[in-house]
C-alpha cells in the first residue's frame, strides 16, 4: 500500500502568523469610527496635556486590544512626546508588577523584584517624565482581572495622582473592560471616580458579514488559493458566530487547515472544521485559564468538579462548604474569587431565590473542559 505526504517544505499556509491570535492586521475593518475617538483621546497627550481617560467596553474578540496596538505603534513611530505604556493584566495582577511595566518602558529595565519600596520605583518614574517632558499613557488591558482586592482601585489612585506630588508628572489611562455589566463607579472609590472622569468607547461584536470579510482578508493573506472553499468559509462563520468570539474563527481556520495538512490534502473538508471546533471554541477558556494563580485554578476545578455530580446549578454557600477545608481561605476571599470567574467569563453568579447574599454558580463550559484546562494549566 502507497502512503501520500506532503513533502517536508510543501505547506498549505502563505503567512502562519496571520493566525496567530496576538497577530496585528495590516488591514484593520470596521473599527474605524473606535479608532477616532481613541486617537481623539490621545491628541492633548501630544501637545503636553494629559491625555482624556477613557474606557474601552466590548466583549473579548471585538478589537479593543488590537485597536490600542496600532494606535500605540503610531504613537511611537510618531511623537516622542507622548510615551504610550501597554500593560495586559491577565499577567500583570499587582499595582508594582504594573508600575514595573511602566519603568521598563521609560527606562529600558525592569525595577528590582525585591529590596525596592513601590514609593522608589514610583518617585523614579515621576522624575523620569519630568526630566524628559513627556507625558505617558498606560492602557490596563483586560483591567477587570484587576478588581480583587482592590488592586485596580489603588493602582488608578497612584496613576491619577501623580502630579499631586510630583507637578509636571503627568499621565493618562485607557481601561479595557470585557465585561458589559461591569459598572466601574461601583467598584471604585469616590475619590478615584472623581479624577478618573472617563471618555467611553464602546466596541460592539461583528456581525456575521464583518465576521466573513476579517477572516477573508487573513485567508487571502495566510492561505493558498483554493485551500478554503466558500462552502467551508461559511461553516467557519457559523462556528464563529455559534462562539461569539472573532479568535475562535482565526484559530478554527488555523487547526482546519493543519488537519488537512497532516491527511495530504491540499484542501479542507467539513470534517477538518468540525473536529478544529472541538478544540477552537475552547481558546477564550485556554487563554482565561491561564491568568489565574495555582489556588484559583484549584477552586475553579474543584467547582467544575463538584457540577459533574450535582444539579449544574450550585449555591455559594453549599460549595465554600465542600471546598474550604482544601483551599484553605475564609468566605470573604471565596466569594471575592467568584465574582472574579465571573468577571472573566469562567462562571455566572444569579442572586438565588433565598434571603441573603447567596449566588447560584453556573460553568460557563462543559465541566470536563474545565476541569481539563485547570489541569493542564498547573
Amino acid at each position: 500500500m502507497k502512503y501520500q505526504y506532503l513533502m517536508a517544505d510543501q505547506t498549505l499556509f502563505r503567512d502562519r502568523d496571520v493566525f496567530e491570535i496576538d497577530h496585528i492586521p495590516d488591514q484593520f475593518e470596521y473599527r474605524e469610527a473606535q479608532l477616532r475617538e481613541l486617537a481623539f483621546s490621545l491628541s492633548p497627550g501630544l501637545h503636553g496635556s494629559r491625555p482624556l481617560n477613557t474606557i474601552l467596553h466590548g466583549l473579548p474578540g471585538t478589537g479593543k486590544t488590537t485597536s490600542v496596538h496600532r494606535i500605540f505603534s503610531e504613537i511611537d513611530e510618531t511623537t516622542r512626546r507622548l510615551v504610550p505604556v501597554y500593560v495586559n493584566c491577565q499577567n500583570e495582577r499587582s499595582r508594582f508588577s504594573v508600575f514595573a511595566k511602566i519603568h521598563l518602558k521609560l527606562f529600558g529595565h525592569l525595577p528590582p523584584p525585591t529590596g525596592i519600596s513601590f514609593g522608589k520605583i514610583l518617585h523614579d518614574i515621576c522624575k523620569g517624565i519630568i526630566e524628559r517632558n513627556i507625558v505617558i499613557v498606560v492602557c490596563l488591558d483586560d483591567a477587570n482581572y484587576l478588581l480583587p482586592d482592590k488592586v485596580l482601585n489603588d493602582t488608578l489612585y497612584s496613576l491619577l495622582r501623580l502630579h499631586e506630588e510630583h507637578p509636571g508628572a503627568r499621565a493618562g489611562v485607557i481601561i479595557a473592560l470585557s465585561n458589559m455589566d461591569l459598572d466601574l463607579t461601583k467598584e471604585l472609590d469616590p475619590c478615584v471616580v472623581s479624577v478618573l472622569q472617563p471618555h467611553e468607547i464602546y466596541f460592539p461584536p461583528y456581525s456575521a458579514d464583518e465576521i466573513r470579510t476579517i477572516l477573508e482578508h487573513r485567508t487571502r493573506q495566510g492561505l493558498y488559493p483554493g485551500v478554503l472553499s466558500d462552502e467551508m468559509m461559511d461553516l467557519v462563520i457559523n462556528y464563529t458566530m455559534q462562539s461569539g468570539d472573532l479568535r475562535v474563527g482565526i484559530e478554527l481556520i488555523r487547526s482546519a487547515v493543519l488537519n488537512a495538512e497532516r491527511d495530504a490534502r491540499k484542501e479542507v473538508i467539513p470534517e477538518d472544521i468540525g473536529s478544529a471546533y472541538e478544540i477552537a471554541q475552547y481558546v477564550p477558556l485556554t487563554a482565561s485559564i491561564r491568568a489565574l494563580s495555582p489556588q484559583e485554578r484549584l477552586l475553579l476545578g474543584q467547582i467544575a468538579q463538584l457540577s459533574r455530580g450535582h444539579s449544574p446549578y450550585l449555591t455559594s454557600g453549599a460549595v465554600y462548604g465542600m471546598v474550604k477545608e482544601s483551599i484553605g481561605i475564609g468566605y470573604t476571599i471565596f466569594f471575592e474569587r467568584l465574582k472574579k470567574f465571573d468577571e472573566m467569563r469562567l462562571i455566572t453568579l444569579t442572586q438565588a431565590k433565598v434571603r441573603g447574599n447567596t449566588r447560584e454558580i453556573t460553568l460557563r463550559y462543559a465541566a470536563d473542559r474545565v476541569v481539563e484546562a485547570c489541569e493542564a494549566g498547573k
